[in-house]
């Protein structure tokens, strides 16, 4: 137990440290890449110690986990672990503190309350410690029988997902032991957020507990097959985050929004993939069904993916305006752009992002086990800094539709979801013919025959 906690302290203080920095070094377009990168190194060098929780949040929901006859971890270790990770965080943020003599204050960005940071800091939790269960404690991990050489890279970019849009509301801070390490250390300018973002973030971890029983029945009762219900989940899960983490950096006037998006993206696929296959996007999933590569993707399976993924989107969209106070925004062509231009760039888009789905997640030909989600991810790195100026880079019927619908509360048009997703279906279709092209039918023959 002194090596884990002795992991776990050195960890926690590396990650609250790095925060501070580059906060009072105001660094606000690679503060995210810089924070979520040391916890990303930290995981790798310390996971096979302690299991790399660094954060109370995570080392709650990996304790419930196992309460419910699941993967984690027991109540007296999770104990220890949150009260080394707290003191770990308060020495942190003194460091810090005490190298600058200067200190800032934990505390909703200005405009907005606590029902606002309070929904980012919850969110982004459950996204964290969700992504964590999924892609670290799953019994095919934690039992050696399968191996992911990507569980860190998922578990660290969670912080660009979320810091980026949700750190514009909240500060982003997703870790009772950051926001209790940043509140203390800057008492003299008040203290008591503290109190409510880690009630917050511990309402995440448990949300992230529950939803992890539901998409992995069976890591908790082996008896248990997975049905629709785990699978539909994901599919909604995965598309809410992914449509609130666009329209929270949107709002926010995020420097790097592509960049988290994807992120965002790549962090739910690898915690999912294996699940649903982390379509969350109906052109993706029309894309699948139409090369017949998944023979589990029936017509009727088909059509409630996308029922889902659009609910997904809906909801995620609502979420963000309700973050933002009933503020949204419009979909459509970017000001100096022509339909003719959005109708180019989102099919065009669209084709790379199913493309490179059917490549490397679908087709035995090309299929990665390893890189898959940081490929599907970085199709929006690609297609949002490509084409965000042109059309808002939406690739995603359910993001467009998502957008749209929000956007009815201040009187936006919803034809233009329609018109978009009508784009990115033809690029969806675009893509599975020339998939068969590039890579042939053999999957497919060998679904028949079998």
């Amino acid at each position: 137990m002194q090596q884990k906690c002795v992991a776990e302290f050195l960890g926690t203080f590396l990650l609250v440290f790095t925060i501070g920095c580059n906060v009072l070094t105001h660094n606000p377009v690679w503060a995210p890449v810089s924070i979520a990168c040391v916890l990303m190194v930290a995981i790798y060098a310390l996971a096979g110690i302690s299991g790399a929780n660094f954060n109370p949040a995570v080392s709650v929901t990996l304790a419930i986990s196992k309460s419910m006859k699941g993967p984690g971890i027991d109540w007296k270790t999770c104990g220890i672990y949150c009260a080394v990770q707290v003191l770990a965080g308060i020495l942190a943020a003194f460091s810090y503190a005490i190298m600058f003599w200067e200190a800032f204050n934990l505390t909703p960005a200005k405009g907005f309350g606590g029902l606002s940071a309070g929904l980012c800091e919850t969110l982004y939790t459950f996204m964290l410690c969700f992504v964590v269960l999924n892609v670290a404690a799953a019994k095919k991990y934690s039992d050696l029988k399968e191996t992911n050489d990507w569980y860190g890279l998922a578990i660290g970019f969670v912080i660009v997902a979320g810091a980026y849009g949700a750190g514009a509301v909240s500060g982003g801070c997703f870790n009772p032991a950051v926001a209790i390490g940043v509140d203390t250390s800057s008492a003299g300018m008040g203290f008591g957020w503290c109190i409510a973002y880690t009630v917050f973030e511990l309402i995440g971890a448990v949300l992230a507990a529950v939803a992890f029983k539901i998409v992995r029945p069976n890591d908790f009762d082996p008896m248990h097959v997975k049905g629709q219900a785990a699978v539909l989940t994901s599919e909604f899960l995965g598309t809410f985050m992914l449509v609130l983490t666009v329209g929270l950096n949107v709002l926010g006037g995020s420097p790097a929004g592509a960049f988290s998006i994807a992120a965002s993206l790549m962090c739910m696929i690898y915690a999912l993939g294996d699940v649903s296959g982390a379509h969350f996007n109906p052109a993706v999933t029309l894309a699948i069904r139409a090369t017949g590569l998944d023979p589990t993707l029936t017509n009727r399976m088909t059509g409630l993916y996308m029922v889902v993924q659009i609910a997904g989107g809906v909801v995620a969209a609502f979420t963000y305006a309700i973050i933002h106070s009933g503020k949204t925004f419009a979909l459509g062509p970017q000001p100096g752009h022509t339909w003719g231009q959005v109708a180019v760039a989102e099919t065009v888009f669209t084709f790379l992002l199913c493309f490179v789905v059917l490549s490397v997640a679908v087709h035995s030909k090309t299929k990665s086990s390893i890189m898959f989600g940081l490929a599907i991810g970085s199709c929006v790195t690609v297609g949002g800094f490509a084409i965000g100026g042109i059309s808002g880079g939406s690739l995603n019927p359910a993001v467009s539709i998502g957008i749209a619908s929000s956007q009815i509360l201040n009187g936006g048009i919803f034809y233009k979801a329609l018109m978009y997703s009508a784009f990115e279906f033809v690029g969806a279709g675009a893509a599975a013919g020339l998939v068969m092209v590039t890579h042939g039918n053999k999957d497919k023959e060998e679904a028949i025959s079998s």
